[in-house]
């Protein structure tokens, strides 16, 4: 029996980071939803800001949010913090295994800056480490005062950010680093602000002290911009799966506007939490996502013209053997894969014209195929196999 442990490995951290994913942003928009749906106290306690009455599950819930804190601390307090950690903690992990370890077929890209692994994990760590100094340094500046002020310098930031990477890394890699950057800001919140916050304040009240109201405020606030952030970083992380997205040529306006869209809907839902149905917002949402669908599709396309007549199957199948085959067959010879990515064999022809239409999309429409781009596909090779395609890939 052979045991292959690191795509076991890999599925281990993927799911872990899926299942506490889920329990974090599953949190964090439900107590967004609970704040906007409190109520007035109708029979008021010292420090109750609000309440709401709640059915789920066949039983009824009495749910009362104090401003600050309760006047005496209860004999037990639920924290919501390890779902934001193990989501980050799990990500990272994912993050070293297959874009550091494989840093030369997922993170390189030598046509845009010939970088050593070691130079690329260092520059992946300063954007990471980076991004929450300047996000953490904005919020304590006079730009953390107006919410909205912060909103738009901060997706500046990132906006160039996104620039800066696609610029850096290879297409795929740069989606994956924009979002680790934005999941470290949302975690450090957690880990940083809210949670430190809150211990002060169960500090004090064990102490019989009257807590910092602004330390509340601090949290409420770090906790608002999680909520808006949740939407862009869930696009960004399953990005990988679509090349007409990270692959455009203006990927980091195509991944602007469709963060925009996602932004939008978020702030419809917390808006209609608090009672305002203005569809608005859902308009403005779908209006970017069909505008950057637009604008993506015409920004598409590549330098190289089709050649003229017809494609032999001997030529695709020469480009293929050239810069395919060596991952995508029975045996692979390159070191990285000991069996064909994704089952996708390449190494006959019948196999060339069943994965026609994949070839289409990760090779000629993208350029994420060869990994890395390591073996050198030209732009006219790439012109050669769509027109191939397009002509009903015979042999």
């Amino acid at each position: 029996m052979e045991l292959d442990i690191a795509p076991w490995l890999n599925l281990a951290i993927r799911w872990l980071h899926f299942i506490t994913g889920i329990a974090w942003i599953g949190s964090s928009f439900y107590f967004i939803w609970l704040d906007n749906h409190l109520e007035k106290p109708k029979e008021p306690k010292p420090g109750m800001s609000g309440e709401l009455w709640s059915v789920h599950g066949g039983g009824f819930y009495h749910k009362q949010k104090y401003a600050v804190a309760p006047e005496q601390m209860p004999e037990k307090l639920h924290w919501f913090k390890w779902e934001a950690y193990f989501t980050w903690m799990s990500g990272f992990a994912l993050l070293a295994v297959i874009y550091y370890y494989g840093a030369n077929l997922f993170l390189i890209d030598k046509s845009k800056m010939d970088l050593s692994q070691a130079q690329a994990i260092g520059i992946s760590l300063g954007f990471l480490i980076g991004g929450w100094a300047v996000y953490d340094g904005m919020c304590r500046s006079p730009l953390g005062r107006n919410n909205k002020v912060f909103g738009i310098a901060w997706f500046g930031f990132m906006l160039a950010a996104a620039y800066a990477l696609t610029h850096i890394f290879s297409d795929r890699g740069a989606f994956i680093h924009v979002g680790a950057m934005v999941g470290t800001a949302m975690a450090c919140n957690v880990f940083m602000v809210i949670i430190p916050n809150q211990k002060k304040v169960v500090a004090a009240l064990i102490k019989g002290e009257a807590p910092d109201p602004r330390l509340g405020q601090m949290g409420k606030q770090r906790s608002l911009h999680n909520n808006y952030m949740t939407l862009p970083v869930l696009l960004m992380m399953v990005s990988n799966h679509y090349p007409m997205v990270f692959s455009n040529p203006n990927n980091w306006i195509v991944l602007a506007g469709l963060s925009l869209s996602g932004i939008a809907i978020r702030h419809f839902f917390n808006l209609r939490h608090k009672g305002n149905t203005s569809p608005a917002m859902v308009a403005l949402s779908v209006a970017l996502f069909i505008g950057t669908m637009v604008f993506a599709a015409w920004s598409a396309g590549r330098t190289a013209a089709a050649p003229e007549g017809t494609v032999q199957f001997s030529e695709v199948q020469a480009i293929v053997q050239q810069h395919c085959v060596m991952c995508h067959a029975a045996t692979p010879t390159h070191e990285g894969f000991e069996e064909a990515p994704a089952g996708a064999r390449l190494d006959e022809p019948a196999l060339i014209q069943l994965y026609a239409p994949k070839i289409l999309e990760q090779a000629v429409k993208s350029d994420i195929m060869p990994l890395g781009n390591e073996t050198g596909m030209t732009d006219e090779e790439r012109a050669l196999l769509g027109k191939w395609i397009e002509d009903g890939a015979k042999r």
